[in-house]
């Protein structure tokens, strides 16, 4: 294969690869043609010519002793090229060798005709493919628990929903879909990664989430800066999607109201968020590390009489537990 280094420069620019890692799959597309049409069980390598801007495939071959019949010959009785006899080898190769050298031989692969030529370009799909999956893969893979947005495509039969990102179609499950939510063709949605998969007969698979509690996390990190800062964490999130979250929050500092900074004036944050949630109504309340007073908080706006705290909290075999005890009139 002729200018060779302008095929890599092309395929890198088209498919925003580095050109090393498309020289690495070229190489591979290369040993896997050779494998296919000369023998497998070879041993292949593959170089590029830069003077001549070509790709050249090499055979390794193997010196060994002159009655090392397990390796000069196959099973079936055949002469194995693989390996050259030690007395042959240093009439024909080299008079210095020794057992245990190896030296390569040149193939050229075009010379196989068209065959060769619709393998190669098969390989080299495949391979170029692979590797723009590993980098998609790779890519996305870090974004897991992070918000993206993308524009609906298609909504299948299952009410599961294909969403268009940049370069990836992306599925939220119907499962993943707020209660009451339906999305239409072209509408833009917003959704937290919640899985990455590839696998060689589908490709990448990505699948988003809006029921998680990440989600809310990430909503409330694009709506307080505050939580963006880390001025404010969030200790605890739980929800019920589309219809009540509860959200435990912290103050890395002693003047922020974590409570307050995360409502915003008049609940205008707090509110932005419950919207894209589809209502759901989202309760703030202040982490702290003392599990009664902090599950008496959690079950707010109820006024608790008494919480006591039953077993070990730390023995996960035997998990504690907690009895609330609250007035009649806050029952429900």
């Amino acid at each position: 294969m002729e200018n060779v280094l302008d095929i890599i420069d092309s395929l890198a620019h088209e498919k925003g690869l580095s050109p090393e890692s498309v020289k690495g799959a070229l190489k591979n597309a290369f040993i896997k043609t050779a494998q296919r049409l000369i023998n497998p069980d070879f041993t292949y390598d593959a170089e590029i010519d830069e003077e001549t801007k070509s790709i050249r495939v090499y055979q390794t071959i193997t010196v060994v002793d002159d009655e090392d019949d397990d390796h000069l010959y196959t099973e079936e009785g055949d002469v194995n090229q693989g390996y050259i006899s030690l007395t042959r080898a240093r009439a024909e190769v080299d008079p210095d060798v020794d057992v245990g050298d190896e030296f390569q031989i040149e193939h050229d692969i075009e010379s196989h005709g068209r065959t060769a030529a619709m393998t190669l370009y098969r390989e080299i799909e495949y391979h170029i493919q692979r590797l723009v999956e590993d980098e998609l893969y790779n890519k996305y893979k870090d974004k897991i628990g992070t918000i993206v947005n993308g524009r609906v495509t298609r909504v299948d039969e299952k009410n599961n929903t294909y969403i268009e990102m940049d370069e990836v179609r992306a599925i939220l499950p119907m499962k993943s879909r707020i209660k009451g939510e339906v999305f239409k063709v072209g509408n833009v949605v917003k959704a937290v990664v919640r899985r990455v998969n590839i696998d060689k007969a589908n490709g990448i698979q990505i699948e988003l989430s809006r029921t998680s509690p990440k989600f809310l996390e990430e909503l409330l990190a694009l709506e307080v800066p505050e939580i963006a800062d880390d001025v404010v964490l969030v200790e605890k999130c739980a929800r019920i999607p589309g219809e009540r979250a509860k959200v435990a929050l912290i103050s890395m500092h002693p003047q922020v109201d974590p409570v307050g900074a995360t409502v915003g004036v008049k609940g205008v944050r707090i509110n932005a968020v419950s919207e894209e949630l589809m209502g759901e109504n989202i309760d703030c309340i202040e982490y702290t590390s003392v599990p009664e007073l902090f599950i008496a908080r959690a079950m707010s706006p109820a006024i608790i009489s008494s919480v006591i705290i039953e077993g070990d909290l730390k023995d996960e075999e035997h998990p504690a537990k907690a009895i609330v005890t609250l007035p009649s009139d806050q029952k429900s």
